[in-house]
């Protein structure tokens, strides 16, 4: 069965972020999405803030630059995902859906089959 990975962005400065209950709220939210979908999970999790990224980037000349933070500064970053299993594009986007995403959206990508 097809793969695939839900992103699920989100602006990181928003202030339910920084308020206890709106976090709570969220997390209740996600917990429902897993009980309702559970059989097409195979994975996910929630993300640090992008301040405790790190990244590495490869150039041409073949140096490798490894710096503090993401790639780049957006108003949404990547806060989480879920890996599911669907039966196709549809199936998929049909649970990506119920991504309780209120302060931001999903990306639905298919994962390359090996």
């Amino acid at each position: 069965m097809p793969e695939y990975l839900i992103l699920i962005y989100q602006d990181e400065s928003d202030p339910i972020w920084q308020d206890p209950a709106g976090q709570e709220t969220i997390m209740k939210g996600h917990m429902a999405f897993g009980e309702k979908h559970g059989a097409s999970l195979r994975g996910g999790n929630a993300l640090h803030h992008t301040s405790s990224a790190t990244s590495i980037r490869h150039e041409k000349s073949g140096k490798v630059t490894v710096t503090d933070g993401a790639f780049a500064e957006t108003k949404e970053a990547l806060g989480g995902y879920y890996l599911i299993e669907a039966d196709d594009l549809d199936a998929a986007l049909a649970i990506a859906r119920d991504v309780p995403a209120s302060q931001g959206g999903v990306e639905v990508r298919p994962i390359m089959p090996t």
